[in-house]
């Protein structure tokens, strides 16, 4: 099932009103660690190899997103890239090139999807050398969920610009699968297209509970969870962080490859009262559904 160019999600980048304070949860409580710093942003990396997992940049009132960042197959890949996102409908904001700005520098694009979304497309960024999984800390991140007003359309565009397939499908979302992960990039079917939410990989079960332990002593309860979903079939518990992004700590996500056989909102049906496999966790509440519309990508 994987994309022929795209081989993971790298990073997500983001605007905060508190810099510092953004900082200090997500190294103290989150439990990433700095990889790089400079004048207005910090970068964060987990205990995997990718430079960095988060981008913070000192920004306005309201966080933003400013980009979701993959990691291309090989520059031929990244180069195909760049000549199918216009085709697809696409626009090319800042073209192939080296990514000077970047700490993780690579060679990479940037570009703009036809409902404003942000993708950067890099290959050939610096990585950490290899480490064994440490409790407590996630590794990578393994999804993001981007909402979308027209679904099918943003499903066409990362299928046809970044070689995306589908996965699986429900009511209320779209899996879109890139390489061995269920999935790495989701769309929310709703009518606004915010990020609604980030997804950490953590190593194991008792890291995704201890986490949500640590969450709720820091003041942050969990908003849904703990559970374990259809598809993907990972753990989860979902959290709001303290400007109003959602994310989730999750464990043991479902690895695929050809043989996976797509279903449908019919075969990912729940019984009444039910919203995960377990049954146990109540629904997510007003409050994680609000934020899960409030962050928006940065205008273009």
């Amino acid at each position: 099932m994987s994309s022929p160019w795209i081989a993971g999600l790298r990073s997500v980048a983001l605007n905060v009103p508190d810099l510092a304070k953004a900082e200090a949860f997500y190294t103290e409580v989150w439990h990433l660690e700095v990889s790089h710093r400079k004048e207005g942003a910090v970068y964060l990396r987990g205990s995997g190899t990718d430079h960095h997992l988060l981008a913070l940049y000192a920004g306005g009132e309201l966080p933003q997103l400013r980009q979701v960042t993959l990691r291309a197959r090989s520059a031929e890949a990244l180069q195909a890239v760049a000549e199918a996102a216009p085709r697809a409908g696409g626009t090319i904001l800042s073209p192939i090139g080296p990514l000077t700005k970047n700490p993780a520098g690579g060679t990479g694009l940037t570009l703009r999807d036809p409902h404003g979304r942000i993708f950067q497309v890099v290959h050939g960024d610096r990585t950490h050398e290899a480490r064994e999984p440490t409790r407590d800390r996630p590794i990578r991140l393994t999804h993001v969920v981007l909402n979308s007003h027209a679904v099918d359309e943003t499903k066409a565009f990362l299928e046809q610009a970044l070689g995306f397939t589908l996965a699986d499908r429900t009511g209320i979302m779209a899996f879109m699968n890139c390489d061995t992960d269920h999935h790495t990039i989701a769309i929310g079917i709703t009518d606004n297209d915010a990020l609604n939410h980030i997804a950490f990989l953590m190593p194991d079960y008792e890291s995704v509970m201890r986490g949500g332990g640590r969450m709720k002593d820091a003041g942050h309860p969990i908003q849904w969870g703990p559970g374990r979903h259809g598809p993907g079939n990972n753990l989860f518990n979902y959290f709001i962080d303290p400007f109003g992004v959602v994310i989730e700590y999750t464990a043991e996500v479902e690895q695929v490859d050809d043989s996976y056989q797509p279903r449908g909102p019919e075969d990912w049906k729940w019984p009444p009262g039910r919203v995960d496999q377990w049954g146990i966790s109540p629904p997510p509440g007003a409050s994680l559904k609000e934020a899960q519309r409030r962050v928006l990508f940065v205008p273009t």
